[in-house]
């Protein structure tokens, strides 16, 4: 119950208000969450996970079902993005072989705005500038897939 008291106070405010908690314990980690002392906010935790151990069974099976929903749901999250990263490094590093590939999977992406962020991110890179077509690019392949 230590590591699930932990888990608790370590979520954000957005994060805490998806899990179902009882108003005593939401409380109990609100309070716990304001400690900044170590060794105070090890008691508090500890005495969390005390009034955890103090819940049925039933009633920590959604909290942890609430938070590998989390864990799930951000793993995805960022598997995307390391999708569209590499994507953005095969325009950039293979030029038209790449984008003919992508345009395979996603017939409706405009291929001169594509082909243009390329190679301006290329040209950026290559000349050591600020990479705002690299950014673009990344953006404007979020925008197709997210579509898609």
């Amino acid at each position: 119950m230590f590591k699930l008291a932990e888990t608790l106070a370590a979520l954000s405010d957005a994060e805490l208000a998806r899990v179902p908690l009882a108003d005593d314990v939401r409380a109990e980690v609100v309070r716990t969450r304001a400690i900044t002392s170590h060794i105070a906010r090890k008691r508090a935790t500890q005495f969390l996970a005390k009034q955890l151990r103090k819940l049925d069974e039933s009633d920590i099976e959604p909290v942890r079902a609430a938070l590998d929903n989390d864990r799930a749901k951000a793993h995805q999250e960022a598997a995307a993005l390391h999708r569209l990263e590499a994507w953005r490094a095969r325009l950039v590093d293979e030029g038209d072989a790449a984008l003919d590939e992508l345009l395979a999977l996603h017939p409706s992406a405009d291929r001169q705005h594509l082909r243009q962020l390329a190679r301006n991110a290329r040209v950026e890179r290559d000349r050591g500038k600020p990479l705002h077509a690299y950014r673009e690019l990344f953006r404007a392949l979020r925008g197709l897939f997210d579509a898609a």
